[in-house]
């Protein structure tokens, strides 16, 4: 598959953009376990214009991490399109437009899944950022649509595509659903199965095994899978998926030592980035907090490690885990 000049082979797994999750420390693991392709934390286009520091520090990207994109959003044109050049110059391997996030404070405000109400002025921003975007493939990111009633993405999709998208990814929720339900891919099919689509489709929403990415793979066609939540605490769900589509084997979850060292490892990553110990701790918790999912008696040890306040305390936690649990113990798998 590619995406304007850039080959990321066949049916590539991408982590998707996720507001305080997908740092430079968790993004760094993801690519380690093969994610093709990731995304930073969506960005206020009104913040880059702005010059906001914590969200300017959103646009960096490390070498060793590539490709990776920058993903905006916002509810007017000009901010947008002055961002998106703003945002070319951070050299990101693309720039994706939001027009997914379905949280009140920014869907609210008409940004994020919110165009999905107004369809032209959609089509119209991403006109003007493609245009105004000199170097960079300028993608889309969006749902079914707004409610049951309003599921215009194979329209919308031509109309993005003809306004110059390089790729579109499409979640198979409605605004209206949240997170809720479950994903309805059929649209998401329809849409990359349809004659005049010519760009890669890319399929996001309850990709939680890898099972179920070969199998949205061989029913809907997609060009490549994007995976989200489930990569919360769990950034080996790339290797895994990636290697039962190469051989159709499933491998084993890692043992519980190994993923202690590995949460030790984003948590004092995840320190050097922020700077501040207790900023770090309270970022990394959604990853704690899931990681151990499914052990055996591992309440009052999970309470304790979340309720931590200093990281000597968090790994202090850790290693009893570690030490509670036998070395030949895997970390487990949690159900689709």
């Amino acid at each position: 598959m590619k995406i304007g000049s850039l080959d990321l082979g066949h049916q590539p797994v991408l982590l998707a953009p996720m507001e305080d999750v997908t740092d430079i420390p968790f993004r760094r693991l993801c690519k380690q376990y093969g994610a093709d392709l990731m995304y930073t934390e969506f960005v206020s286009a009104d913040a880059i214009i702005r010059d906001i520091a914590s969200s300017m520090k959103k646009l960096n990207i490390m070498d060793e991490e590539r490709p990776v994109g920058i993903q905006i959003y916002g509810r007017e044109i000009e901010p947008m399109v002055e961002a998106a050049k703003i945002v070319e110059e951070a050299n990101p391997d693309i720039i994706d437009i939001n027009f997914g996030c379905p949280v009140k404070k920014i869907a609210g405000k008409g940004a994020g899944a919110g165009m999905l109400r107004n369809i032209p002025k959609m089509v119209e921003m991403t006109a003007e950022i493609v245009k105004a975007v000199k170097h960079t493939p300028v993608t889309v990111k969006t749902r079914l649509g707004w409610d049951e009633d309003s599921k215009f993405v194979v329209d919308t999709a031509e109309r993005l595509q003809d306004v110059g998208i390089s790729a579109l990814t499409i979640h198979g929720r409605t605004r209206a659903q949240m997170y809720t339900g479950e994903a309805d891919w059929t649209l998401i099919g329809e849409v990359k199965n349809n004659p005049r689509m010519h760009i890669p489709i890319i399929g996001n929403g309850d990709i939680c095994t890898a099972r179920k990415a070969k199998e949205n793979f061989d029913r809907y066609g997609v060009d490549a899978v994007m995976i989200g939540r489930a990569s919360i605490g769990r950034p080996w769900i790339f290797q895994e998926v990636k290697h039962f589509l190469q051989t159709g084997e499933e491998i084993a979850s890692p043992l519980i030592p190994e993923h202690v060292n590995r949460i030790k490892r984003q948590l004092q990553d995840t320190l050097d980035w922020i700077g501040d110990e207790r900023r770090a701790i309270l970022h990394i918790r959604r990853h704690m907090a899931v990681s151990f999912k499914g052990l055996p008696d591992f309440r009052q040890l999970k309470i304790r490690m979340l309720q931590s306040p200093t990281v000597a305390e968090v790994f202090a936690c850790l290693d009893e885990i570690a030490a509670t649990y036998p070395d030949s113990v895997s970390v487990p798998v949690l159900g689709e």
